[in-house]
């Protein structure tokens, strides 16, 4: 690459942006020279406007400390300091439809960490080992849109990816009936145990909108390209409960399978550890060696141990056994403001990069 393309974070404030920030820190491909903003935040420079804010484990890259915040709204001025930006917004759903449609229609590509775009029908969902033939449908996005660059593209919701991985390795054993519980960090509602004290040393059995998301998007995932569209799976059947644990990094998934064609441990564990993608093929910058661990002790995979594997790129499994009920049983666990969010969305960024919808203007 002649010049790092140029990157923008749209909501760069908050604990995904600062995950955004903080991840594209030396990236080979990538510099951050825009970030943006509520107008609260924006005028300020960025060290200023995070503040004591700043939640990650690693110290505010210098490279960002001095950079203005923009108003994120200001589309047009964003727009034209950057060759694409990455978003995470918070505003409500309708508010962040409206705004990165306005990014695309500038001319801009968007990769988001939002939910916003995930089910409109010709933006793309893609964990990039998975379905990276979903990027195809940009073209027909770009269409609707009336642009020659811009377009949205989205990574799924963090909870599904300590078992959707998982689950594709297994493919050609048909899995058609899923129960799974996952136990998720506090930072993937954007918290800390500074933010959220009342979380030490408790459990809360609800989070808003996740099981359906945890049902539903893996089988966006899993879906095909019909018409200009993306029509979802009809399997597995998935159903899941979502609890919120006192953790502060790494969605834990305890998962029960059934299959069509039933498999010998050996062979689901063959498939696991060997199961790679187009990142691995292409040796993209973010892409972990090895995307699936399977851990042999008893007492794995634990988040204290085990939830940086791959510099958080990674997912890892263990605790897979024959199960009473279902066929197979295990426990999968991936970190979730990494692979799940801000690392994923850089993942897709690279692999849209290496396929050449992302371009320097």
């Amino acid at each position: 690459m002649e010049r790092k393309l140029k990157a923008g974070v749209l909501g760069a404030t908050g604990m995904v942006g600062q995950r955004f920030i903080a991840l594209l820190e030396n990236h080979p491909w990538y510099e951050v020279v825009t970030v943006a903003a509520s107008a609260r935040s924006a005028g300020k420079t960025y060290e200023e406007a995070v503040g004591e804010n700043w939640k990650m484990d690693t110290p505010m890259p210098e490279g960002v400390k001095k950079l203005t915040v923009m108003n994120v709204s200001d589309v047009k001025a964003v727009a034209e300091t950057v060759d694409f930006v990455f978003s995470a917004v918070n505003m409500s759903k309708e508010e962040i439809k409206a705004i990165e449609e306005e990014y695309a229609k500038a001319e801009v590509p968007v990769v988001s960490n939002n939910s916003a775009h995930r089910w409109t029908p010709d933006v793309p969902m893609v964990v990039p080992e998975i379905n990276p033939e979903h990027f195809q449908i940009i073209d027909f996005q770009k269409k609707r849109l009336g642009t020659t660059r811009g377009f949205i593209a989205v990574k799924p919701n963090c909870s599904i990816q300590s078992y959707a991985p998982v689950l594709t390795a297994w493919k050609e054993f048909e899995p058609y009936e899923v129960v799974a519980t996952t136990y998720q960090a506090i930072s993937g509602a954007g918290k800390t145990f500074k933010d959220w004290p009342e979380m030490e040393g408790n459990i809360i059995p609800f989070i808003s909108g996740e099981e359906e998301k945890s049902e539903q998007e893996p089988l966006r995932i899993w879906g095909t390209i019909e018409d200009g569209v993306i029509v979802k799976a009809k399997e597995p059947v998935i159903t899941c409960q979502c609890i919120r644990v006192p953790v502060l990094n790494g969605h834990t998934a305890a998962v029960f399978v059934k299959f069509r064609k039933k498999p010998s441990k050996e062979e689901l564990i063959e498939k696991m550890v060997t199961f790679k993608g187009l990142p691995q093929e292409l040796e993209l910058p973010s892409a972990p060696k090895q995307f699936i661990q399977y851990l042999e002790e008893d007492n794995r995979p634990q988040v204290t141990m085990d939830v940086d594997f791959e510099k958080g790129m990674g997912i890892s499994v263990g605790r897979l056994r024959e199960d009473t009920v279902y066929d197979y049983k295990f426990v999968g666990l991936s970190h979730n403001t990494v692979r799940g969010a801000a690392g994923g969305a850089v993942l897709c960024a690279e692999l849209l990069t290496a396929q050449g919808y992302i371009q320097a203007k």
